[in-house]
Parts: C-alpha cells; sequence; structure tokens
C-alpha cells in the first residue's frame, strides 16, 4: 500500500510540476530520427513526426500567404537540408535566427524533392495534432 501511495506521489510531482518528458531522449531523437528523415527523403515518404537539430544555413523571408511562417533552411548532420516552416501567428519566432546558429526541432515532416519541410513546430490549439517545437539559444518555441 505504502508502494503504490508512493509511486502516485511520483507520477502526480513528475507529470504535474513542469517536468517536461518527450517520447524520446534529446540524443536518441537526432541520431535515430536522421536516419528516419533520410529514409523519408529517400522514398518520397511524409507525414511523419521527426526531431532533430542542424546548423541554419539560410535564414529565409516569411511566408505570408495564409498563416504566416518564420521559414529557414538547416543542415543536418547527414548533409541533408530540410526547410523549417514554423508557424508564427500560432507561435513565438526565433528573433534574431542568423546562418550557423544550431537549432533543435520537432515536427512533422513532408517530402519535397529538395530535402523536406518541417512543420507543425507549434502547440495545436484543437489538439488533435503532436505538440512541436522549436529550440535556439536554451529557448524553446512553440
Amino acid at each position: 500500500m505504502i508502494k503504490i501511495i508512493f509511486l502516485s506521489f511520483f507520477v502526480v510531482l513528475a507529470t504535474g510540476c513542469g517536468v517536461e518528458t518527450s517520447p524520446k531522449s534529446e540524443n536518441n531523437s537526432v541520431r535515430n530520427d536522421l536516419a528516419l528523415i533520410k529514409n523519408a527523403y529517400e522514398n518520397r515518404i511524409s507525414d511523419l513526426q521527426v526531431g532533430g537539430k542542424g546548423r541554419v544555413i539560410k535564414v529565409l523571408s516569411d511566408d505570408n500567404k495564409g498563416s504566416r511562417h518564420q521559414r529557414f533552411i538547416l543542415k543536418l548532420e547527414s548533409q541533408q537540408t530540410l526547410l523549417i516552416a514554423h508557424n508564427i501567428d500560432l507561435a513565438p519566432r526565433i528573433p534574431d535566427l542568423e546562418v550557423n546558429d544550431t537549432v533543435e526541432f520537432y515536427g512533422e515532416y513532408e517530402w519535397t524533392k529538395k530535402g523536406g519541410v518541417v512543420h507543425w513546430t507549434h502547440l495545436d490549439p484543437r489538439g488533435n495534432h503532436a505538440h512541436g517545437w522549436l529550440k535556439h539559444e536554451g529557448n524553446k518555441y512553440q
């Protein structure tokens, strides 16, 4: 009985006090999802939740058609490039983003002939989609 109470207390404490959990550890998501992203690109697969990190090689102008998106291109360790399309109507933009900055991401991969695009890097206000995010210089944007 005491074990159950202690375990229940621990679960409430871990989930209710701002402890951030993810389906995979940061290091594993980068390593494993590099292969997943590469496979998705090579096989033209879309609609995959992926995480990873890369170096900014180009900061693009915002896409202002429909929902506004901050756009930039990352180069992954695998040398594959990804367009990140971050919805700035639903999430804060990354301020002062520059070439050579490192950005971590978690979002939905869509195939394109140029390497792919990752979007849904924000909270889903309707709760129907996995919540995504971007991390830059220790700050999380979602």
